[in-house]
């Protein structure tokens, strides 16, 4: 059974959602492949969706860089997988290209699918996806919105407090 709880995010609502073996996501309002809450129980004392949003809180306001929570990413392929477990090795601040993404997972040829992958990233900001960006360096694609893409990678790059409002 899937448990979950709402939280306002500097950039709205999220959906946080943890299985028995860890966090298993991080959804935005509006995100593009969030199926819903059908099966989801809602909760508002489990310790680690609250140590979720506690951590998410700590990166909004500029104070945490590296997340410490145990994640479970079985809801994807192995390679989907693959993908995510690589997304968690891009360092706060920095991004990298799809290409940059598919030769480091041995697959240089797998660009496309490298791209489809990583935008079905259940745990949004916490596996950080919004850190790929095209090789000409534009943002392209985000499901939870370009908007918030930018704005993640601009918390990052300014490394200050945007706890109050993301989207200026």
């Amino acid at each position: 059974m899937m448990k979950y709880m709402q939280w306002m995010s500097p950039l709205g609502q999220l959906y946080l959602a943890a299985s028995e073996r860890g966090l298993a996501g991080v959804y935005f309002e509006r995100h593009r492949h969030f199926k819903g809450l059908q099966d989801w129980q809602q909760t508002t004392g489990d310790a680690l969706l609250l140590d979720t949003a506690a951590q998410l809180q700590d990166y909004f306001a500029g104070s945490l860089q590296e997340f410490t929570i145990p994640l479970d990413l079985s809801a994807g392929t192995v390679f989907q997988q693959a993908v995510w477990h690589e997304l968690l090795r891009i360092p706060y601040g920095r991004t990298c290209s799809y290409g940059e993404l598919a030769s480091a997972l041995g697959k240089p040829q797998a660009v496309r699918a490298v791209g489809a992958a990583n935008g079905r990233n259940p745990v949004s900001v916490i596996v950080p996806c919004h850190r790929v960006i095209a090789a000409s360096g534009a943002l392209t694609g985000y499901a939870g919105g370009l908007k918030n893409k930018q704005a993640l990678l601009k918390l990052e790059a300014e490394k200050e407090d945007f706890s109050e409002n993301l989207l200026t």
